[in-house]
């Protein structure tokens, strides 16, 4: 098969898998496909999928760079790469940090695609809360007490109570 059928049917896979799914999805460009899947902790992950003429490239922007704990914070999601499948955290310039996977054209079966969507989402949610409070602990804090000064629902920090509680920087 050449290079061109190979992509055309991992392009065709990425719409099955998407479409089989639910997602929402936008593709600006043939072979690239911008998809927001909703999660819990972190409600909605958008995951960019793109299909290059050799691998299909998944990116997934996680949370910005830390506000402090930096070292911490950064090491944490290293050892959270041995356990991902497909896909490692990492961090640009500025320190963002994504989610970044490649697999070769060639293994891009609407099945795989689902896998690796389905690990994007875990990964994104099962981790983002610690990530928060590894990095932003402070800003937590503030935000809970600023609200709660002011009676403004804290529903979406629940999460974190126990660091406006304890006061404690994890």
């Amino acid at each position: 098969m050449g290079t061109e059928s190979v992509r055309e049917s991992a392009i065709r896979a990425i719409s099955e898998a998407v479409a089989e799914a639910g997602l929402e999805v936008e593709c600006p460009r043939e072979g690239s496909f911008l998809v927001t899947i909703p999660g819990t902790a972190k409600l909605k992950t958008m995951v960019w999928l793109e299909a290059g003429p050799h691998s299909l490239t998944l990116t997934s922007f996680f949370c910005r760079q830390p506000d402090e704990n930096h070292a911490a914070f950064y090491q944490w999601l290293t050892r959270r790469n041995s356990d991902t499948y497909g896909m490692a955290f990492a961090s640009d310039e500025v320190g963002d940090v994504y989610l970044r996977g490649r697999l070769p054209l060639g293994g891009v079966t609407p099945e795989e695609v689902d896998r690796l969507l389905g690990c994007v989402l875990t990964y994104s949610d099962e981790n983002f809360n610690t990530a928060l409070e590894l990095g932003f602990a402070s800003a937590i804090r503030k935000e809970w007490k600023w609200r709660t000064d002011r009676g403004h629902d804290t529903r979406n920090l629940r999460a974190f109570a126990h660091l406006a509680e304890t006061g404690d920087d994890r």
